[in-house]
């Protein structure tokens, strides 16, 4: 159970209801933003001395009924709701180190999918394996050093680094997003591997942005479905972006398909030909 995380989510979940969101009524100027302690402690059907122990990482361990009355309370997610279950350690959790070795049957599948750009990526956001067409449309990661072939470390550089390389996508923002709500998730499940923490610890003290993104402690990312690149030997490329959870190894298989006959599938079959030497984004 991770007490303080699990208070500061549920105050920062708290903050962002009004009252009518919950039926209750708007009443005085309230100090604070967001619903009252006492309030949710009444629609959570807890006391509301609890309640405020738990908020202050002073609780024991919730029950699980507790927790399902407190997800309501809060109008949770499913994704929240199971976030704020494995803070409590309610919910089955990962040990240890989270996993880098891939699977070879996935290794296998990603050179035999045609007309697909492929990669395999770590519970860190490391890239971890990738076919020849992910190569020519984002980039040859062979001579790169693990902390570069990290998504994240691109989407959020240091000072000293300059613009991201993020091969030129049109959803750079969403996508910034999208990776800071997964590594809450991934840091509640492994809070204990030192990459995970140092890569969170790294990102919070070198970005600004990161650090204003984390503090809002969002858990849920919207699909990304479609992705454009904006391909410095092919012009634009718009894809369909599909994200496979390997579960087994909590790994991602993410897959950039092209309807036949689309422009999309065009810029992919000529990037097909050219190989990884046509991506050539600046460092």
């Amino acid at each position: 159970m991770d007490r303080q995380e699990l208070g500061a989510f549920l105050r920062s979940r708290r903050e962002r209801l009004r009252p009518q969101d919950v039926g209750l009524p708007s009443g005085p100027r309230r100090r604070t933003p967001g619903l009252r302690r006492e309030e949710v402690a009444v629609l959570a059907h807890v006391s509301t001395e609890y309640y405020v122990r738990l908020e202050q990482g002073r609780a024991p361990r919730p029950s699980g009924d507790v927790l399902a009355g407190i997800a309501g309370a809060l109008r949770l997610s499913d994704a929240e709701s199971g976030h704020l279950h494995v803070l409590a350690g309610t919910a089955p959790s990962r040990t240890g180190l989270h996993r880098r070795d891939v699977r070879p049957s996935v290794l296998t599948l990603l050179e035999r999918l045609p007309q697909t750009a492929g990669f395999v990526m770590s519970a860190a956001f490391e890239v971890l394996a990738w076919n020849d067409l992910a190569a020519a449309l984002m980039e040859d990661f062979a001579p790169l050093t693990a902390q570069d072939r990290n998504l994240a470390r691109r989407a959020f550089p240091g000072p000293r680094q300059g613009d991201a390389r993020l091969f030129g996508v049109s959803d750079a923002a969403d996508l910034r997003l999208s990776v800071v709500m997964q590594l809450h998730a991934t840091l509640a499940r492994y809070p204990t591997d030192p990459e995970i923490t140092g890569l969170v610890d790294d990102l919070r003290a070198t970005n600004p942005d990161f650090a204003r993104l984390w503090e809002r402690r969002d858990v849920q990312a919207a699909p990304m479905l479609t992705k454009t690149f904006r391909h410095p030997a092919v012009g634009e490329i718009t894809v369909d972006c599909d994200t496979l959870t390997l579960t087994d190894r909590d790994q991602f298989l993410v897959l950039f398909t092209a309807p036949p006959g689309s422009p999309g599938a065009e810029a992919l079959a000529l990037l097909n030909v050219l190989g990884s030497q046509a991506s050539s984004y600046v460092r």
